[in-house]
């Protein structure tokens, strides 16, 4: 394939427009770094420069600089968004109306994922689509990668239910496959090897994202108007959060995501990044040229390339196809993590993959604002050991100069402004940090002024403000811990422990546990409470400086616990604290999930034994599921005699000794083998009560009750 012709779009009609406002935003972040680092200069000069002091220095400017980056791209968001500049909407000319006679394909990948909220979060996007009438060519696909029997079996019987009460049969679609390689990025590759060539544009979604119609719509209509554009990607608000931290993030999300999103586009142009889900990608060119790289050696820096979305941007840019970042297009939605826990879970998996882009920093080709993604994705991990080695080195210096017994300034300082005395300067770096801080939330309360309808749905001008004072002290308790964090897995992946790639709790499901509060965060209290009588030891004024960090640490096991709790969400809820406009004006998409959801039948059940392994139970039992199942699984040509020798051994001792007898992977197995799941269903039909595991007679009991039908009918023939 060519390169492509560039589109005239108000993005990129003058090509001096992306360096000069790039030279802006360095300007600016300049601006806000400098003198913060000429009096921090100015303090080590006053007591004399050694080793700590310049260590103390560097780290204090490049935190510094990360801060103002932050506080630069919030300032120039809200610029942006009350000049309107920069949507994508307005590359598109008026809307005829007509259907898009263009082949695209919704793609959802999932991973042992909860069926219920999948299922119906596929069911709402089809419908949506549906009802706008403009995409009669959309195909769905659920790309299963789940290797517990029941997620397996229960996808099977959802789609093959949701696809004959939606009368979609040939336009929804699933598929399993059978070994999981490299995660989401190898689904992704899969789908495209098999079913790629057949679609122009594939919509890009996680297990838990929600899409409109009508935003598909424009993101195909942006598409087709913007020939070179290879990858737009939507900005999704968190919605569905239910615990006091799904809430918090949501809030948080909602109110300063819109100017720092605007801030982002402002500079990056055709050269934004993708984020791996709610994105349209062209599949040609991401075909031929974001195939992801073997990195070379072992993991965690080498081997499959794990935060793939970053690197598939680089790729696509590297090939001439513009990336698009979509802040104008709505209806867009995505979950967040409901505990502290499992946030700093997600947090490994990518701090693991941001790190192995040091790799790709310097690779051969890639453009230099994708290189500054890769950078500044670094950063944003390694900025906790930072912060955590500029505490310690202060602490240090601050020993150091009570030990000596020496006088504090010896000099005078260099800073134009006379009469400045140390601790006023001090002073006055705290305060700029806190104010820079602070600016992208006053920034964006400025913003909403222009939008009333925004106020009333977080609302009102009260309960707004009264979240984000609730929002800061919160955030600031969880950021001393998410340091720990951070700083805990940076030391483990440099000392080469990859992390397993699990999946995320949501929704009900994630509330916290109070053993698991306690497990987790037993070591940050031990730190905060060695670090508080350190501190107290060197200086109670040091103490008093270090005292948000400290009790974030000593608060952390009652402050996961806390966060993690629905009933302190719904404390909150009730008394209008941390409201979004998703949830006091719902979109029809997001009404319909809820009530699918309330009115979907539990899958399990009441037994604990079958509760294990229900995938198993109706997988074999159940006329229908089994045959459905059996349908799906690839055709195999004969098996070599010693893998049906396995095979039957292990239907033996499945028959006769239950389920918990064989391992999960013999389990997968046998699900995997079409013979055997005829064989275990004809057998355990058809053998006498007596001959088969107590599991299996109570099996049996279950499904008489829940299914009679369909047993009585196998009997009879």
């Amino acid at each position: 394939m060519s390169r492509p012709t560039p589109a005239i779009s108000r993005l990129e009609v003058d090509p001096r427009v992306a360096p000069r406002r790039r030279m802006l935003v360095a300007a600016l972040v300049l601006l806000l770094v400098a003198p913060a680092a000429l009096t921090m200069a100015d303090l080590h000069w006053r007591a004399g420069y050694t080793a700590w002091s310049i260590a103390h220095l560097f780290l204090f400017t490049v935190l510094f600089a990360h801060v103002a980056f932050g506080a630069s791209q919030a300032i120039i968001g809200g610029f942006a968004r009350r000049r309107n500049r920069v949507r994508i909407l307005s590359t598109l000319p008026p809307d005829d109306g007509q259907p898009l006679r263009v082949r695209t394909a919704v793609v959802m990948p999932i991973c042992n994922e909860e069926v219920g909220r999948v299922m119906e979060g596929m069911r709402v996007i089809y419908e949506s689509v549906t009802v706008t009438g403009r995409l009669p060519e959309c195909d769905f696909f659920l790309l299963s990668d789940s290797m517990n029997a029941n997620n397996w079996v229960e996808e099977e019987a959802a789609w093959l239910a949701m696809t004959q009460q939606l009368g979609a049969t040939g336009r929804i679609f699933y598929r399993k496959r059978r070994i999981g390689t490299n995660k989401k990025a190898g689904n992704i590759a899969d789908f495209c090897r098999r079913w790629g060539r057949h679609y122009r544009y594939m919509v890009v979604l996680d297990a838990d994202s929600i899409m409109s119609g009508a935003g598909i719509v424009q993101m195909v209509r942006v598409m087709e108007q913007n020939h070179d554009v290879g990858i737009v990607q939507g900005v999704p608000s968190l919605v569905n959060g239910e615990t006091l931290l799904a809430r918090l993030q949501q809030f948080a999300s909602r109110l300063y995501g819109p100017v720092f999103a605007a801030g982002l586009n402002y500079w990056q142009l055709g050269e934004s990044n993708y984020w791996g889900h709610n994105a349209i990608i062209r599949v040609a060119p991401f075909i031929r040229h974001c195939s992801l790289p073997e990195l070379p050696g072992d993991g965690p820096f080498g081997g499959r390339v794990l935060s793939h979305d970053y690197v598939e941007a680089a790729l696509m840019r590297r090939a001439g196809w513009a990336v698009w970042l979509a802040t104008d297009v709505e209806g867009n939605y995505e979950e967040c993590p409901a505990n502290l826990i499992d946030f700093a879970k997600r947090d490994r998996r990518w701090l693991q993959g941001n790190l192995q882009h040091a790799r790709l920093i310097f690779a051969r080709g890639i453009h230099p604002v994708n290189r500054l993604h890769f950078t500044l994705g670094i950063l944003s991990y390694l900025a906790s050991p930072l912060w955590l080695a500029f505490t310690i080195i202060s602490a240090v210096i601050v020993w150091r100069i009570g030990a000596t017994g020496l006088t504090l300034l010896p000099r005078v300082s260099f800073m134009p402004f006379p009469g400045w005395t140390a601790a006023g300067e001090a002073l006055w770096l705290f305060g700029f940090t806190m104010a820079l801080l602070i600016v992208p939330k006053l920034v964006a309360l400025l913003d909403l002024r222009s939008r009333p309808a925004d106020v009333a749905g977080f609302g009102g001008w009260r309960k707004l403000s009264a979240g984000v004072l609730l929002e800061m002290v919160l955030f600031t308790l969880i950021a001393p811990i998410l340091m720990a964090f951070h700083t805990k897995f940076t030391v483990l992946t440099l000392l080469r422990q990859s992390v397993s790639w699990g999946t995320q709790r949501r929704g009900r499901a994630g509330e916290s546990a109070w053993g698991e509060a306690v497990s987790a965060h037993s070591g940050h209290t031990a730190a905060g409470v060695a670090g508080a009588v350190i501190a107290w030891q060197l200086s109670p004024a040091m103490a008093a400086w270090m005292s948000p960090l400290l009790a974030g640490l000593l608060l952390s096991i009652p402050l996961s616990y806390v966060t993690g709790l629905l009933s302190a969400g719904a404390f909150f809820r009730k008394r209008g604290l941390l409201l979004t406009p998703e949830e006091n004006q719902p979109a029809p998409e997001l009404v319909q999930l809820e009530k699918n959801l309330a009115l979907r039948p539990a899958a399990e059940p009441d037994e604990a034994r079958l509760r294990s392994d229900y995938g198993l139970l109706l997988a074999v039992l159940d006329p229908y599921v089994n045959a459905a199942h059996v349908a799906l699984l690839r055709a195999k040509d004969d098996l070599p005699p010693a893998s049906e020798e396995r095979f039957a051994a292990l239907r033996v001792r499945l028959v006769r000794e239950g389920p918990e007898a064989l391992p999960a992977a013999e389990k997968i197995s046998l699900l995997t083998d079409a013979q055997s799941m005829n064989a275990l269903h004809h057998e355990i039909w058809s053998a006498p009560d007596l001959g088969l595991h107590e599991w299996w007679q109570l099996a049996l009991k279950h499904y008489a009750v829940i299914a009679p039908a369909p047993q009585t009918a196998f009997r009879a023939a």
